[in-house]
C-alpha cells in the first residue's frame, strides 16, 4: 500500500445512527447512511485489485470518504509508488461507486485515489455558505486539506462535471500540486449569454448547438430556483427510489453487465436522499444547472501555461465541447488537448469505459 497514505488520520469504517424513542417509526425517506454503505459495498465488491477504503479526517474534523487502489499483481509495489497518483473527483450527486468501471483499469501502473466530495456520498455534510465564492472556497479547501492529510506531494487530478469545475479551481490555487489536469465533461465553464439569439458571441452559438438537456436535468432545474437541487428526491419520501429509477434509467443500463438489479440506482438514491449539504454549495455557485455564477472560462488564464490540461467530452453529452476549444484558445494551445469520446453521453466514464480508461491511462503515462 502507498506509504504516503499511512500519514492520514483515520477513523474506522462505521456509521453512527441517531437514536431516539421515535426510531421505531418508519422514516418518510427510506434511506440512511447505513443503506448507502450497503449499496456501495455491493458495488465495490466488483473491484479486483487491492482496495483500501476509509475516512480521512480533516483538521476541522470533517471526514472525507476515500478509496485507494493499487495493482495487486505488481511484484514490486515500490515501483508503482514512484508513479504520480491519479486522483478522481466525481460530479454533482455522485460518489466513488460510479467509478467502478474505471478503478481496476487505471491502477495498473500507479496508485488511484477516489473520494466523495465534501457534502456528498459518505463524506461529512457540513453547512455551506450562500455566497458563490465562499462555497467554492469551502470545496477547494477541503480538497487541499484532504491532500495534506493523505500525504500526496502532487497528483494527476481528474474531475467529472462539477468535479471538473472544482478541480480547475483547485489547480488555479495550488498549481504546484497538479502534474496534469484532466477535465471530463466539466460543468460551469461558459458564461451564460444575456441574449441567446444575439450578439454573435461564441457562448450564444454554444447554446444553439447545445444538445437537448435530459429530462432529469429539466425536472431538477424546475425546482432549483426555489429549493435545493435534490429536494424533489427527498420530498418524494418512499417513492424516491422509484423516482430515481424513472428519471435515471440510464444508470441501470450503464452498469447492467455488472448488476442485474437496481444496485446502481439505489446507490444514486441513497447518495442524494441524505441531509442536503454539497448540493447547497452547488446551488450557491450556480444560476441554474447549466450555468455557473463564476464561469471558469473567465479564470482559465490563471492556470500556469506549463500545466498540461486534457479535456474529454462525450459525443452525445449535453455539455458543449466548444468550451474546451475556448480553453485551448485562451491558453494559446499551450499544453492543452480537447478530445471527443464517441458514442458517450455526459457520463463518459460509464458509457464508454474501455475507451475512457485507455485515454486516461495514456495521459497518465505521459506524466511518468
Amino acid at each position: 500500500m502507498d506509504p504516503a497514505t499511512t500519514t492520514a488520520p483515520l477513523q474506522s469504517d462505521c456509521e453512527t445512527e441517531s437514536s431516539s424513542v421515535w426510531s421505531w417509526w418508519p422514516s418518510w425517506r427510506p434511506t440512511s447512511m447505513s443503506l448507502l454503505k450497503t449499496a456501495e459495498s455491493k458495488i465495490l465488491a466488483c473491484i479486483q485489485n487491492d482496495l483500501w477504503a476509509r475516512f480521512v479526517t480533516l483538521p476541522n474534523q470533517d471526514r472525507i470518504w476515500t478509496l485507494t487502489l493499487t495493482n495487486k499483481a505488481v511484484r514490486k509495489p515500490a515501483e508503482q509508488e514512484k508513479k504520480t497518483p491519479l486522483v478522481m473527483v466525481h460530479g454533482f450527486g455522485g460518489g466513488v461507486g460510479l467509478w467502478v468501471r474505471n478503478l481496476d483499469a487505471l491502477c495498473g501502473s500507479r496508485p488511484v485515489y477516489a473520494f466523495d466530495l465534501l457534502g456528498f456520498g459518505r463524506s461529512s455534510r457540513p453547512s455551506f455558505p450562500s455566497d458563490a465564492t465562499k462555497a467554492e472556497e469551502q470545496f477547494v479547501n477541503s480538497i487541499e486539506q484532504w491532500r495534506q492529510s493523505v500525504g500526496l506531494e502532487n497528483m494527476i487530478l481528474l474531475g467529472h462535471s462539477l468535479g471538473g469545475y472544482l478541480a480547475s479551481s483547485y489547480a488555479i490555487q495550488h498549481p504546484s500540486r497538479v502534474s496534469h489536469l484532466i477535465l471530463v465533461d466539466p460543468w460551469g465553464f461558459p458564461e451564460r449569454p444575456q441574449n441567446q439569439t444575439g450578439g454573435g458571441q461564441s457562448q450564444g452559438t454554444d447554446v444553439i448547438k447545445r444538445p437537448q438537456l435530459p429530462r432529469w436535468v429539466k425536472v431538477v432545474a424546475a425546482v432549483v430556483s426555489f429549493f435545493n437541487p435534490l429536494a424533489v428526491i427527498r420530498a418524494a419520501g418512499p417513492w424516491g427510489p422509484g423516482l430515481v429509477n424513472r428519471f435515471r434509467p440510464d444508470f441501470k443500463r450503464k452498469f447492467e453487465d455488472l448488476f442485474d438489479d437496481d444496485t446502481m440506482t439505489q446507490y444514486i438514491y441513497h447518495c442524494n436522499a441524505q441531509t442536503p449539504s454539497g448540493e447547497v454549495g452547488f446551488r450557491a455557485m450556480s444560476e441554474s444547472l447549466g450555468w455557473a455564477k463564476r464561469p471558469m472560462l473567465q479564470r482559465v488564464h490563471l492556470l500556469p501555461p506549463s500545466l498540461p490540461i486534457s479535456m474529454l467530452y462525450g459525443e452525445w453529452s449535453w455539455v458543449d465541447k466548444s468550451s474546451g476549444d475556448s480553453v485551448a484558445q485562451i491558453r494559446n494551445q499551450a499544453h492543452t488537448r480537447v478530445m471527443l469520446i464517441n458514442k458517450a453521453s455526459h457520463h463518459v466514464y460509464a458509457d464508454q469505459p474501455e475507451e475512457f480508461n485507455r485515454v486516461v491511462e495514456n495521459i497518465c503515462n505521459s506524466v511518468n
